[in-house]
């Protein structure tokens, strides 16, 4: 079990990621593709990204092993600022953190002899010549293929869930946000609990915590080994279809056209429940809840459940809608994977 503990200054600086981090996701989303867990959420993307891949595995395999501890440095805090920021980042770190890291993995039953044959996590841990400059090759590679591909959808969901906890921060304050987090959380007043493999007590002293909601976590929330680190908990999105790869046009689409509809998907821009809908709209609510179907059906609205409502929040293709970025023939052209 892990327990995180709270003083007062740490509820105050609890935040919320602005969005999903590129390699958090990169670095689960290698838990996720060499499993069979989650068939219904993630058995597509498995099997299309698999059929992808070539050798972009090999160091990443060695690094990241199926359960348990991987390197700090793998997801540095500047991957919030984009997947290259977050590059640039691990390509810069100090040898005597990769050394010190890559011990922790040997300790933690990675064994790197039997997983790493051609030795490239000694060479690593050597600071051998460009060795860091291939892992960043090995991650940028994979994560082109593996969840570039999936970006939007990625986005949409973690939106979403922000979306939902910012309702909570708004309604109750920090302790409410912590109170509505998923279920393998539990908060109590002043410790939020997390089912966890192993036993281990996290202190804040003051410097708060920020929440990283991930399409690709799963059943366990993630917070990084090294306690100095600024303190981050990544946790699951409450799943309820599989990415897809955005393709260009469709013919749902032609079905957006309409005044109502048109205030409905406005209405949505700031997160509304079915009731909202219908009351900023003027429509009954099983017409509200129709509209929000065909929206969410057309990519352009993603929907929550929590508790007994549920919470409808706006796509990255629904906002290029709205912003004009877009036109219905080019909308998802567009709408490629983005960084930040």
């Amino acid at each position: 079990m892990l327990r995180i503990h709270f003083t007062g200054k740490d509820l105050g600086g609890v935040r919320m990621a602005a969005g999903p981090d590129p390699l958090w996701e990169t670095i689960l989303s290698f838990h996720r593709i060499r499993d069979r867990r989650g068939p219904l959420v993630y058995g597509e993307w498995r099997g299309e990204t698999r059929t992808r891949l070539k050798g972009e595995t090999r160091l990443l395999s060695a690094l990241v092993p199926q359960r348990g501890y991987f390197p700090d440095f793998l997801t540095p805090a500047q991957g919030r600022l984009g997947m290259e920021a977050g590059l640039e980042a691990l390509r810069a770190t100090p040898q005597e953190r990769v050394r010190a890291e890559l011990a922790l993995l040997a300790v933690g039953g990675a064994r790197p002899a039997r997983k790493d044959p051609g030795g490239r996590l000694a060479l690593l841990a050597d600071g051998g010549p460009g060795c860091l400059a291939r892992l960043v090759e090995a991650v940028r590679t994979y994560h082109r293929v593996a969840v570039e591909p999936y970006w939007p959808q990625i986005r949409a969901r973690v939106d979403g869930d922000r979306a939902l906890r910012g309702r909570a921060l708004l309604d109750g304050g920090a302790g409410r946000l912590l109170a509505t987090l998923p279920p393998m959380l539990r908060w109590n007043g002043s410790v939020l609990e997390a089912d966890y493999p192993v036993r281990r007590d996290m202190r804040l002293d003051g410097r708060g915590l920020l929440l990283q909601p991930s399409f690709f976590c799963r059943s366990t929330a993630v917070v990084h080994r090294d306690p100095t680190l600024p303190p981050v908990l990544v946790y699951p999105v409450t799943h309820s279809d599989a990415p897809a790869v955005a393709e260009r046009g469709g013919p749902t689409l032609g079905r957006l056209l309409g005044h109502t509809r048109s205030a409905v998907l406005q209405a949505i821009e700031q997160g509304a429940t079915t009731s909202e809908l219908a009351r900023r709209t003027g429509v009954s609510l099983a017409s509200a809840s129709q509209h929000a179907c065909v929206l969410r059906e057309s990519g352009l609205v993603v929907t929550l459940r929590h508790g007994n409502a549920v919470l409808h929040t706006l796509t990255p293709l629904g906002t290029a809608l709205l912003e004009g970025r877009a036109t219905a023939d080019g909308l998802y052209a567009r709408n490629g994977p983005v960084t930040s």
